[in-house]
């Protein structure tokens, strides 16, 4: 049997993920992540990779910007960029489900909504606070969007949400320091 060398298995994901190889790459995370599944270089490696093959076109800019991260301090990296997925809804999911599973049935496993269905909701219930309060607890809202998540934001701040919204605001604007959308709603708070 050959030898498992975690450190070289991930840094090739990560070189296959450069190279917009992102079935490859998510292969080789889910090798470290089987011997270690607390490599959170290689989880988030994961997550990323999953979102680029799902056509998300914030993961390279995101994988660029972890790697960065890495070069400067590898737990904040770490942190940061866990945060930043996390607050993407909707993109963090076991690694088997990752591999195994169609859209529908992760999105089922999540007890989660697609925003554009929560949108729905929330016309045909009239009221996005309560809406939002009657399905937080029990289920996600899943954002596949840019586009959405602002309108998330704007949705939560200006609904008794803003804690909420500033802490999603907050790690976007570490992603995205430069969006127009997202340094407007932060002068409104202001």
């Amino acid at each position: 049997m050959k030898h498992f060398n975690q450190i070289k298995t991930l840094q090739e994901a990560n070189d296959s993920f450069s190279k917009q190889e992102y079935a490859k790459a998510l292969f080789d995370y889910a090798l470290v992540l089987k011997a270690d599944p607390d490599n959170k270089e290689a989880y988030n490696g994961a997550i990323l990779a999953e979102m680029a093959m799902s056509g998300e076109e914030a993961a390279a800019a995101l994988f660029d910007y972890y790697a960065v991260l890495r070069k400067e301090d590898n737990e904040d990296a770490d942190e940061i960029m866990n945060d930043i997925i996390e607050s993407m809804d909707g993109t963090v999911e076991t690694l088997n489900e990752l591999l195994a599973d169609p859209v529908n049935e992760k999105l089922e496993s999540e007890n989660g909504i697609l925003y554009t269905d929560f949108k729905l909701l929330v016309e045909d219930r009239g009221d996005f606070k309560t809406t939002f309060e009657n399905i937080m607890f029990s289920t996600r809202v899943i954002i596949t969007a840019k586009d959405d998540f602002i309108d998330f934001l704007d949705q939560l701040l200006h609904n008794g949400f803003k804690e909420m919204g500033l802490s999603y605001l907050e790690s976007a604007l570490k992603t995205y320091p430069n969006d127009e959308k997202l340094s407007k709603l932060l002068e409104e708070l202001s």
